[in-house]
């Protein structure tokens, strides 16, 4: 298959350059690579050709932390429907949760996945491997037989690892075989089974809170950790001030530490948690780590701007509507976030003016790839043909039937976002695309 796209608008940035300038461009991809770049029109034969005039050309987004349930769960999302929720939003790659049933604790349960992910699935799954066996935070897995069998990093992520001795060894252990720890940092002392911050909206609505400093806490201890041991650490969805501090101090002691900021954090404090007829809460706002205070959110928001932040993560978490009708301190945590990351990044952070276009593909293809050595956010010859057409100038509205996922739990219901995807390619096949 010869394929070319012609008049897609890129920037200089993404294809190698040093500035922000925006391009036409004309690319030619056969097979699974691009082969062919021009600024020129291209004269060939092709088996289509797809006119992107007016829509800008992105490589295809990497989403650092997502749960697709299978196997165990497939009632909430599988492998197949993930990865339609994944490249309706620009996703070519996402990095799995090990939170499955059975845990992806061993290396048969990795095979699987990526036996399943190969069948159906619409862009490059790559799965983690849980840190400790069934995520019971007791004892190490094999970390060098998960690697062999496919796993990209370590974590227990769904559950924060409680036992400082056991999270060190992983850190050794990790750094031997070449991964990186992604942590879930929750001090369950501290968090206290808690649904959502503990702030004013909790004692208004009598609902039980959950701390700050249960985050914070794990965040310096790990942090600290990876400074002497010298294994990697990534910090999953960041929410607090105080997390924020810890991760700029140990960057600047030279750790490799790494962190990862969810669009909601960004955009969303307790506050704006809502309040259903019944004078309740909606659980659809209910995500661990939970929205915190708008000071937190702003702290987010100035950590993503002046580059403390290394990536953005949807934390993409689908639920059943009978689930997430349940009381709020009962409900599941986690939100769907795929379809609507870039559309909420560029709406509220490019299209304002607080963050460069360029910055922003960096943070959700590039930099979110180079935290797992992937080589991807730039388009250039001999590149996997990864890529997404982006509509920047149109704005559309964000509903229940917009999504692709088998879940429908967005606090974004009803937004009116710009940057709609209107065609994804990976490896060189389109596996979306909107008239």
């Amino acid at each position: 298959m010869k394929t070319l796209i012609k008049n897609a608008i890129t920037l200089e940035r993404l294809m190698g350059g040093l500035g922000d300038n925006q391009m036409k461009v004309n690319l030619v991809v056969e097979g699974t690579k691009i082969t062919q770049i021009s600024t020129s029109q291209i004269h060939d034969d092709f088996h289509q050709v797809i006119d992107a005039d007016g829509l800008f050309l992105s490589p295809g987004l990497v989403d650092p932390q997502v749960h697709f349930r299978e196997p165990g769960m497939e009632y909430k999302e599988d492998i197949e429907s993930g990865s339609r929720a994944a490249v309706k939003g620009g996703f070519c790659t996402v990095i799995s949760m090990p939170n499955t049933s059975p845990v992806a604790d061993h290396p048969h349960v990795i095979q699987n996945m990526l036996a399943r992910a190969k069948e159906v699935a619409l862009c490059h799954v790559y799965p983690t491997g849980s840190l400790s066996i069934n995520l019971a935070g007791k004892k190490l897995t094999d970390f060098k037989a998960l690697k062999a069998a496919g796993a990209i990093a370590i974590t227990d992520d769904g559950k924060g690892v409680q036992c400082d001795s056991l999270i060190e060894q992983a850190l050794m252990q990790a750094k031997q075989v070449g991964l990186a720890i992604l942590d879930h940092s929750e001090d369950e002392r501290l968090s206290n089974q808690g649904a959502i911050h503990n702030g004013e909206i909790a004692k208004q609505f009598s609902v039980a809170g959950i701390d700050s400093d249960s985050e914070s806490k794990h965040v310096e201890r790990g942090c600290a950790l990876s400074l002497k041991t010298g294994g990697r650490y990534h910090v999953l969805h960041v929410s607090t001030e105080k997390s924020i501090a810890a991760i700029r101090t140990a960057k600047a002691q030279g750790a490799p530490v790494t962190v990862e900021v969810s669009p909601h954090h960004l955009l969303l404090c307790d506050q704006d948690i809502k309040i259903k007829s019944d004078q309740t809460l909606d659980a659809n706002w209910k995500m661990n780590p939970p929205l915190r205070s708008k000071q937190d959110m702003l702290a987010c928001q100035q950590a993503l701007l002046d580059g403390t932040i290394d990536a953005i993560a949807t934390d993409h978490a689908p639920h059943t509507p009978a689930e997430k009708a349940l009381d709020i301190e009962i409900a599941p945590f986690g939100i769907i976030g795929l379809e609507t990351a870039f559309p909420l990044m560029y709406t509220y952070f490019v299209k304002s003016g607080k963050l460069a276009l360029g910055q922003c593909i960096d943070l959700m293809s590039k930099q979110a790839g180079a935290l797992f050595n992937l080589d991807c956010g730039r388009i250039k010859v001999g590149a996997t043909a990864d890529l997404v057409l982006f509509d920047l100038d149109n704005c559309f509205e964000v509903n229940e039937a917009f999504f692709a996922s088998k879940s429908k739990n967005s606090p974004f219901i009803g937004y009116q976002l710009y940057g709609l995807t209107r065609m994804t390619m990976t490896a060189g096949n389109i596996v979306y695309q909107q008239g």
